[in-house]
């Protein structure tokens, strides 16, 4: 397989719109995300000046004048980005008092990988922001911003009660090769082998070095691959935290320890994972409610794991649950851009769906996720009618769709109104 992008070519992000919305509304916006997901390059092309607070040959200079005069330092041409701005926390109150006295929208950006911030920079904050400063997150890229999804079915258009029909040729080894190369922009355009390489690089990074930058006290190296690889056994599942620990095979690993570096992917937004839905159902089944399990990306689990694309091909019951998560990751990128949010849903009955797609407006759409077997298909279409006739729409609307996402050909309307749609067909 080669990628045909070209590499100078910026590749519009479904976060465009989201940000250039979000600077009509507040006087700044924090961008915060995982490292190498893209948000300077996305904030760059909105932003008239910037501060790299990183660079190296400014870093000092601009540290020194953020704590000694900050209205100096951001005297600039607005929108004024700040990238990496927790290297100086207390721009976050400089920039609070400067959009006070503007009085005007869309000033500055911000942007960040760390959050939140650890004890000794909350120290330097003062006031939270609110009404002033507007937060929004940032996901590695979706498979319709890669060009890897052509776009046929609409999300907002099954919303609207349209049918789908549409043909995808991407096959099972695209998506297993789409898996490992992850949404990374760096990793578009490349080589195959140059671009599996990257989610390894981040990996690496990560254990390395930015896993220091928000772990409280030391780390093991070690002991962090131990709990990602298992993480990474237990994506797409609800499997609790005692059941991750004991999967790790070390009694050593204490609450403690497991809780403190949970804590600190998830500060690096490298864990995201899905809450759970909560529904007006009619029977008394208990919900669950422990979160699905996922990587940011699911190309962290395959680095993590050492897996290729014909590893994937090789076992399809772990590319399934990868697959899963990979479809968790673009219907999250595609919900910020239709006021929605991702859930999953399980209860003690037996009934559950992979993702729940809930918008602010009250609509919402039943997903499950299925490689392509008809009769896993035909059984996720029972599953998603069997949940729908158990909400109890005297209280919440009944479902706008229901979808089985596939890694199959053909999207189509089923004779019972489920949709059946492969994922490389799929846009907002």
């Amino acid at each position: 397989m080669k990628e045909n992008i070209n590499m100078d070519r910026y590749l519009p992000r479904i976060a465009d719109k989201v940000l250039a919305f979000k600077l009509k509304t507040k006087g700044a916006i924090l961008v915060e995300g995982p490292k190498w997901c893209g948000k300077s390059t996305t904030c760059l092309r909105q932003a008239k000046s910037v501060i790299f607070m990183q660079d190296t040959e400014t870093r000092e200079q601009n540290i020194a004048l953020a704590y000694t005069s900050a209205s100096t330092l951001l005297d600039k041409t607005p929108p004024l980005l700040i990238d990496e701005w927790q290297e100086a926390p207390v721009l976050w109150d400089a920039v609070r008092n400067e959009v006070d006295k503007r009085n005007i929208f869309g000033q500055f950006l911000l942007t960040g990988s760390v959050s939140p911030l650890n004890e000794s920079a909350k120290k330097e904050i003062h006031h939270s922001g609110i009404g002033r400063i507007t937060t929004m997150t940032m996901k590695p890229m979706s498979l319709y911003e890669s060009e890897d999804s052509d776009g046929t079915v609409s999300l907002k258009a099954l919303f609207n009660g349209e049918s789908a029909a549409a043909v995808s040729d991407r096959t099972l080894q695209d998506y297993a090769y789409y898996l490992c190369r992850g949404g990374w922009p760096k990793a578009i355009g490349l080589e195959p082998e140059a671009a599996l390489e990257q989610a390894f690089d981040y990996y690496d990074q990560l254990v390395r070095t930015d896993f220091a930058n928000a772990v409280s006290g030391d780390y093991s190296q070690e002991t962090l691959q131990r709990l990602m690889r298992s993480y990474a056994r237990h994506l797409s599942t609800s499997a609790t935290k005692a059941l991750i620990r004991k999967d790790l095979g070390s009694e050593s690993f204490s609450d403690k320890t497991f809780d403190r570096y949970y804590e600190a992917l998830k500060k690096l937004f490298v864990i995201e994972d899905i809450p759970a839905w909560n529904p007006n159902i009619r029977s008394k089944a208990r919900i669950q409610t422990t979160p699905t399990r996922q990587f940011c990306d699911p190309s962290i689990a395959t680095a993590a794991l050492g897996l290729s694309p014909q590893d994937l091909i090789d076992d399809l019951k772990t590319f399934g649950l990868f697959f899963e998560s990979m479809c968790d990751r673009d219907l999250s990128v595609y919900a910020s851009s239709l006021n929605g949010r991702l859930y999953h849903y399980r209860d003690s009955n037996g009934l559950e769906t992979d993702a729940v797609l809930h918008l602010r407006s009250g609509q919402y759409g039943l997903i499950e996720v299925k490689l392509g077997r008809q009769s896993d298909i035909d059984s996720a279409a029972e599953h998603l009618i069997a949940l729908s006739r158990n909400i109890d729409t005297s209280y919440m609307k009944e479902p706008s769709f229901m979808m089985v996402i596939t890694a199959k050909n053909a999207a189509y309307t089923r004779p019972d109104g489920v949709h059946v749609v492969p994922l490389a067909c799929l846009k907002p």
